[in-house]
Order: C-alpha cells, then structure tokens, then sequence
C-alpha cells in the first residue's frame, strides 16, 4: 500500500514490555519481582522481548496486524519513559539483538511494528545530563537542556523544593530537552532515522505538544519519510489536534476524544474512573448527546485522517476498561463494537481482550495471567477475534464512509453504518438500554440482501418485506 494506507482498519496491539510476557530463554539476568504479585511503582517483572515474539502467535489468533511497543530503549524505569541510551534496547528486554529478533518474526507474520519516541525529556542518566550533573557550566553539553543554575540539583530535594532545571511536571528524573539546540535537534532527528532504518514502521510520540515547536515536528517528519514514505506518526494528544494534523507534520494521534465519549455514554451510570481525563472529569451522557460528541469529532479533521487515527478504548495512562465500565462486560462489549467499526485504525491495550481488571498506578500495567487462565473473561476474547476478522482486508472498513442512520435512532437504540459509494456498506444497530427493544427496517437501508456478520443478543428476521431486529438488553447487531 502506498503511504500509511497500510494503518486504515488495522488492528493495533499495545505492549507494556516489563508486564506482557516473560522468556526464560532470553536470560536477560537481574532478579525480579514474581510475575502475578501486585504492581509497584518501581519494580520490574522481567517481561522480555523474547517473550514477545513468542507470543506472536497469539496475537495473530486475535487478529492484530500492528504491534506497537511502549519505550523499549535503556532506561532505569519499569515503563522507560525516563530514557538512558536511545540507541541501546534495554538489556533486560534482550538488548538489540532481541528486538531485530522480534522485528523479523513480526514482518515475517506481516505485522508492523511501532515504537515509543520519548523525545520531550531524557533522564538523569543520559549522558549529556549526567555530564551536566558532573561538570556543572563547564559541560560542554550544558546547553541540552535548560539549566536555570549551577550545580545542577537532581537528587535529594525538599519535598517543596523544585529542581533548578527544566523537567516533565517538575519531576527531577525527567529533565526536559532543549530542542532549540541544533545539537539537540539533530540527535532527536538520528534517533528516529537509525530507528527506521532498522526496519520499524513507525513511531508514536510521548507528549509532542510539550515540544512547542511546529518547525521541528515538520522536519522531524522530513527526515522520517525520507527513510520510508510509509512510516506511521502518531502523537499522544488528548484534545483537539488539529494543529498538528494538517499534513506536515502528524499522520494521527491517539483518539482520546473517541474514548471519552464511549466511556461517557457506554458506561453511563456505571462509569467509575479514578483519574481525570484530559483535565476533565467524564459524566455519563445520553444518545443525543454522544452522537453530537461523535459528530463534532468526525469534523476536526479531513476524513482520509480520521481513517488514520489510532483509536483505542483504554491505554497505559488509564483505568482498564472492566474498572472504568464498572465491571459490566455487556457495556463494554458494545464500546468495543462501536470503536472496531469506527474510521481508523483501532489500538488494543494487552490484556483489554481479556476483561482484565485494574486501575492506573494499581493494577493497569499488571503482569499479563499467561498461567490464571480462570482470570480471562470467557466471552470477550471471541468478540475482538470476531470484530478484527470482519476489519480485515475490509474496503468498507479502511475507506468508508461513516454516518448515523438517524431515522433509526431513537431512545436508547443507536444505528450507523459505514458505506462506500456504489452501495458497499455495513449497517450496526445497538441497544444501549436495560430493556429489551425492537426495531423494523426497510428494504435496502442494511442493503437489499442484508447479511448478518455478527450478533450480539439480537434475532434478526423478515416480516411484510423489512428487516425486523429483536435486541435483547446491551446488545448489537451486525449486517454487511
């Protein structure tokens, strides 16, 4: 495919290295916390890569065709945000060699691969920082970052004290680059282009819109396309983005618009979230008003974007989806239905497929229960198998059109349709009520041969040449 073409309808699956899956056969070393024991802000469980590309099968069951890797580079964080070596894949993943070993079985199974740019802020131990901690103004590299006083204090501060240097929230380990700096500028630039020219397919950046800087996203683009036309860009933005989509410098972001207003109107009266989102508490919200949110979001950006985007109902940053739906999987279900069928690709946090429990800081970076397999929901995993199988290779899905069928809609029933010109399409009516509820169609509205492709608690029949659908409570129906 030409471009990112390749992104349109894709199934991404999101890894959290540390806590995906572990290899004995990679004998990274190091001692480690057991695997099924509770999360700690600074353990490490010893999730490899090794353990990754084993599990490549798996993923290849449930559908996914892109893998995208949370920061897998040297560093002294179980999450490797704080970055020590961005040339350098973290030993205790397997170092290098692990991850050309993941990359090859990846593309030899016809998955892409996306990595973790953290390029806002390093770490404490990065080099040029730490030859700044060293040799105070006299470092040659003082200038990496923004230096507000010498020596600089890193370590060991009062706990109203702020660093004397620039960092990501006033957190000292993150000290923040000084992208004005040509030098700066450049290594960021080599880091993405030796990347890519490993063989990645793209990059999803950590906080973009904290380097205030439209010049150095346009050329970081520059350089990455000139390596492969067809690399994939996304920005973890939570808002509003199009600035940064116009085509020079972002190819997507990670819909956390589309999320919220799933949350806000799947969840309903069961939402239970322990964080803000985007600065903002969500609230439930009814038919109306979640089909205007989704309106407004289908109007930020030309089309041939929004078919880009990486869409996802949970992620590293957030509650998991069981706790933030509250525990109600019927609800979940038809989230993950509406996001599946929406334009863009859409992105799967590990463990989502599995009902997996857990808040943020408390159990949503769990270890992944390879071995308590009574732990994994029993209905979910066979939805997202259905749900990326019917998004495969689909035309209606990569490129259709999306519109609701408004003469459908009506209480707590919600039909849409994706649609491509000539007629293609593929009709989806839910019902997001308590009660059970019943709605006739006619003819040629799921097309003139309507055929069921799934069926979540809904009996479809013929009556006076409609189309009658019977839904059961929380449930969907599925025509092509």
């Amino acid at each position: 495919m030409k471009n990112t073409d390749w992104i349109k309808g894709a199934v991404i699956y999101q890894i959290f290295p540390d806590r995906f899956a572990k290899s004995p056969s990679a004998k990274t070393g190091g001692e480690f916390e057991n695997w099924d024991a509770p999360e700690t802000q600074d353990g490490f469980k010893g999730g490899n890569l090794k353990g990754a590309e084993e599990k490549l099968g798996y993923l290849a069951d449930l559908g996914v065709n892109v893998v995208y890797f949370n920061p897998i580079f040297a560093s002294a964080a179980n999450h490797r945000y704080h970055t020590f070596d961005y040339f350098a894949v973290d030993p205790l993943l397997g170092g290098n060699a692990a991850f050309k070993s993941f990359l090859a079985a990846a593309h030899k199974r016809g998955m892409k691969v996306i990595l973790d740019g953290v390029f806002n802020h390093a770490s404490r131990g990065f080099f040029q920082f730490n030859h700044i901690l060293e040799n105070g103004k006299a470092s040659p590299y003082r200038h990496w970052f923004h230096a507000h006083g010498y020596p600089l204090k890193a370590y060991n501060l009062e706990v109203s004290e702020r660093p004397n240097y620039a960092c990501w929230w006033n957190l000292p380990a993150l000290p923040k680059f000084n992208t004005q700096n040509p030098e700066v500028r450049n290594f960021i630039l080599s880091v993405a282009k030796y990347w890519l020219e490993t063989g990645i397919d793209g990059w999803r950046l950590d906080v973009p819109n904290e380097i205030n800087d439209d010049a150095f996203w346009r050329e970081f683009r520059r350089v990455c396309k000139a390596v492969n036309p067809g690399c994939y860009i996304t920005g973890e933005i939570w808002g509003p983005a199009q600035r940064w989509l116009k085509g020079d410098q972002f190819d997507a972001v990670m819909n956390y618009q589309l999320s919220a207003n799933c949350i806000s109107y799947f969840g309903g009266e069961k939402l239970r979230l322990t964080h803000s989102y985007d600065g903002r508490r969500l609230k439930p919200m009814d038919r109306g008003e979640f089909m205007a949110g989704i309106e407004r979001l289908l109007g930020l950006y030309k089309f041939n974007t929004t078919l880009v985007q990486m869409n996802m109902l949970s992620s590293h940053d957030t509650d998991r989806m069981f706790d933030t739906y509250g525990g109600d999987i019927a609800r979940m279900k038809l989230a993950a239905v509406f996001s599946f069928l929406f334009p863009g690709a859409v992105n799967v946090y590990y463990g989502e497929e599995l009902g997996l429990s857990g808040t943020l800081n408390n159990g949503a970076r769990r270890g992944m229960p390879w071995k308590n397999k009574k732990s994994w929901n029993k209905d979910l995993p066979g939805l997202y198998r259905e749900l990326a199988a019917l998004r495969k290779d689909n035309p209606v899905i990569q490129e259709g059109r999306f519109e609701f069928m408004k003469d459908y809609c009506a209480g707590d029933i919600l039909a849409f349709r994706r649609f491509l010109p000539g007629g293609r399409q593929i009709v989806c009516v839910i019902n997001n009520g308590g009660a059970a509820a019943k709605i006739s169609m006619r003819p040629g509205a799921p097309g003139k041969k309507p055929r069921p492709v799934l069926s979540g608690g809904a009996v479809v029949s013929a009556a006076d040449n409609r189309l009658v659908i019977e839904l059961q409570p929380r449930s969907f129906a599925v025509f092509s």
